[in-house]
């Protein structure tokens, strides 16, 4: 049972997928997106299970010509099933930055989250003003506090961007070359990074939370050659 502080209640961690679903996103490389995100889910509920002091919430943010909430409310882990993307047209990245920055406003962001974690898996460069997008997430509080990884897919991706996009001169872009990397990567940010940033540890304070949680290292390249 909670105590009127809430010190024994579990604590909500907000875990956004902003994915690229542009047309060169086609084929291979939305299918194994695909597969990689549906397949880390049972080793992700495995790790909110083994920390009952969180409750992690999943949003997914799909953007090409526009953006669009995949879920239109945030929806507990243990009921979250993916819904596959498709890919078509262009790569409006700013607008999806724009959609989620209203989404870590107070409201709706409860005051005593866990911070954020932003995940933006893309394999090319914004045909819109991302830096439009990505002021609005840093100007607010819970955007400071975030934990941003970023997944370059293929080798077409504005690396700088994407460490831009981060915020963080100690986390840098990673690079998936093959379907094994990505998957590896998506299971990566799935499992250790929320582990880390759901711990008791983890407490949202006025500087970038990034700073304050500890990220794990990510997993190495591997051998596999390259596809994209």
């Amino acid at each position: 049972m909670a105590l009127p502080g809430g010190e024994l209640a579990s604590r909500p961690l907000y875990f956004f997928w902003i994915c690229d679903c542009s047309g060169s996103m086609g084929g291979q490389k939305i299918q194994s997106l695909n597969t990689a995100i549906r397949e880390s889910l049972p080793e992700m509920k495995q790790v909110a299970d083994e920390n009952p002091s969180a409750s992690i919430y999943l949003r997914v943010i799909e953007f090409s010509s526009g953006a669009r909430w995949k879920n239109v409310q945030p929806v507990p882990l243990e009921k979250f099933s993916w819904s596959d993307l498709s890919a078509e047209s262009t790569t409006d990245m700013g607008k999806a930055f724009e959609m989620v920055a209203e989404q870590l406003k107070m409201p709706p962001m409860p005051e005593r989250a866990l911070p954020p974690v932003l995940v933006l898996v893309t394999d090319g460069q914004p045909t819109d003003d991302y830096k439009k997008g990505l002021k609005a997430i840093n100007d607010l509080p819970w955007g400071k506090k975030s934990v941003r990884i970023a997944i370059a897919i293929g080798g077409d991706c504005d690396l700088d961007m994407l460490q831009e996009f981060i915020g963080n001169p100690e986390i840098k872009p990673l690079s998936a070359n093959n379907p094994e990397a990505l998957a590896r990567y998506i299971k990566w940010a799935s499992t250790a990074v929320v582990k880390d940033v759901s711990s008791p540890q983890s407490q949202p304070v006025s500087r970038r939370a990034a700073a304050n949680v500890q990220i794990p290292q990510p997993p190495a390249q591997g051998t596999d050659p390259d596809v994209w």
